[in-house]
């Protein structure tokens, strides 16, 4: 069965009328402020979500004699991604231009 995308679908939600949608309308001027506030998400209390009284232990290591830290990307890569030196440090092979 062919349908034809491009006719214009009417219902008879569509045919209210002018004065009917003017009615549903809230005015612009009036005085009433909007009390629900749901796009402000920092009024909402996430189960678990406060973590101000939790220690977080990192163990941060020096870098390693087989490691370099490339200029451009300022990861810590090992030495087997070793591009090239320049005049201001090592580059990793990702950022070989």
């Amino acid at each position: 069965m062919a349908t034809d995308y491009d006719a214009p679908r009417k219902t008879e939600d569509d045919s209210e009328s002018i004065e009917a949608l003017k009615e549903r309308v809230p005015d612009k001027m009036s005085g009433v402020v909007d009390v629900d506030d749901a796009d402000n998400p920092g009024g909402f209390d996430l189960p678990g979500a406060d973590l101000s009284d939790l220690d977080l232990d990192v163990v941060v290591l020096p870098p390693q004699a087989d490691e370099f830290t490339c200029v451009e990307c300022f990861l810590v890569k090992h030495r087997s991604q070793l591009s090239h030196e320049t005049k201001l440090g090592p580059v990793c092979n990702e950022h070989d231009a």
